[in-house]
């Protein structure tokens, strides 16, 4: 098997596949990884393909990693490819009987004539296909000359979004995100532990936001929210994670003071973490796990992972985010003072939400994930027969 990625950058859909990649190293497949890029700069953040936690989950656990060493954002095509590069892709490509694209981006390597043919499983992370540049006309072109032969949907709300830009439905199949339940538990330990670490004090309502700065996220949205309720709320605290949730990022130093203006007092109660690896221990930390995103979500890790630490979710309605969050927690339209009403009922709701919480953990379970993406694969693997050879070189 081989993966094909965009990058190594934060993100919840690279932690989705990796973490399906070592699941299905660990049930006996051969996997390996081929990255596009080895560098990304977004979201006001530097990030080195070596330095991602990913990456090293992925390389710890045996999983080849190889890149083509781009640095993104770059000069030039970004669809056009150099001779070594394409030499480089034919090589790791020749040795797959399945090829799993980690979204569709990077079909417009894969498209490239010359290559060895394999099935391609493309994974979508996303209920936006018409927002992603050039990317759907190149999964269609991959569709129409048999290169895709299935599309993972980690959301109803993705298949829905497909299959009206024009996907064939017999090509999307639904497979729910999932999460390690060991790791991410209610845990009393990390919770004193991380709100230790912050100055937060044991019995504050804490409230925890676990995005990258992009405009999807809306950000200001959120930034409004925690104003509006770290003014109702005086011992409360909010936490900001993500790529470019820190100090050094311009915008967000904006965004903040456009929210809170020349009133420090509220703002000195919010916290800039930036891109976290104990994200286990932060959801613990806090009451409400929140998402304020305008559009583009399928199924929020965030909300998945916090709920399972026991964080109430309270979300906007977007993608499959209303389908998660029923029963366990709270939609709400993108009104700031809406959102932090139902931040402090869903305080005080905790304890008596906790019970469903409990309930959903193997609707939500990592071995139920990884189960589906092996039985996908291995259906496709036995439908492709045996690999044609290469041609010799000359």
């Amino acid at each position: 098997m081989l993966s094909v990625y965009e990058g190594f950058f934060s993100g919840g859909a690279r932690i989705v596949h990796s973490d399906v990649v070592l699941g299905l190293q660990e049930g006996g497949q051969h996997h390996r990884v081929l990255s596009i890029h080895s560098e990304v700069h977004r979201e006001a953040t530097r990030q080195r393909m070596e330095s991602d936690a990913c990456y090293r989950s992925l390389t710890a656990a045996g999983v080849g990693v190889a890149s083509l060493g781009r640095v993104f954002p770059a000069s030039g095509d970004p669809a056009v490819f150099t001779g070594p590069e394409l030499a480089d892709t034919a090589r790791a490509t020749a040795d797959a009987d399945v090829i799993l694209s980690l979204k569709e981006q990077p079909l417009r390597l894969l498209n490239q004539s010359g290559l060895p043919r394999r099935p391609v499983v493309v994974c979508l992370h996303r209920s936006d296909p018409e927002n992603q540049g050039s990317a759907l006309d190149e999964l269609k072109a991959a569709i129409a000359d048999g290169t895709v032969v299935a599309c993972v949907c980690c959301a109803e709300s993705t298949r829905a979004a497909y299959q009206a830009a024009g996907i064939p439905a017999e090509l999307l199949h639904v497979i729910p995100n999932g999460v390690d339940l060991e790791r991410f538990r209610p845990d009393p330990a990390r919770r004193l532990a991380l709100r230790t670490s912050l100055d937060i004090p044991a019995d504050a309502p804490v409230v925890a936001f676990a995005a990258r700065y992009d405009a999807m996220k809306n950000v200001p949205l959120f930034l409004r929210s925690a104003r509006a309720w770290l003014d109702r709320e005086p011992e409360g605290h909010v936490l900001m994670c993500g790529a470019g949730m820190t100090a050094a990022n311009p915008g967000l130093d904006a965004d903040i003071e456009a929210a809170f203006g020349a009133e420090q007092g509220p703002a000195s109660r919010l916290h800039r973490l930036g891109v976290r690896h104990d994200m286990e221990h932060v959801y613990a930390a806090a009451d409400v796990v929140a998402l304020t995103s305008s559009w583009g979500e399928a199924a929020p890790l965030c909300l998945v992972e916090g709920m399972m630490c026991g964080a109430v979710p309270v979300a906007t309605d977007v993608g499959d985010s209303a389908a998660i969050v029923a029963g366990h927690g709270f939609v709400t339209p993108p009104d700031p003072e809406l959102i932090a009403s139902a931040w402090s009922e869903a305080v005080a709701s905790r304890t008596d939400l906790a019970p469903a919480l409990e309930a959903s953990r193997e609707r939500f379970s990592r071995t139920r994930m990884i189960a589906a993406y092996a039985a996908l694969i291995d259906g496709i693997h036995m439908a492709a027969g045996t690999r044609p050879s290469l041609p010799e070189p000359l």
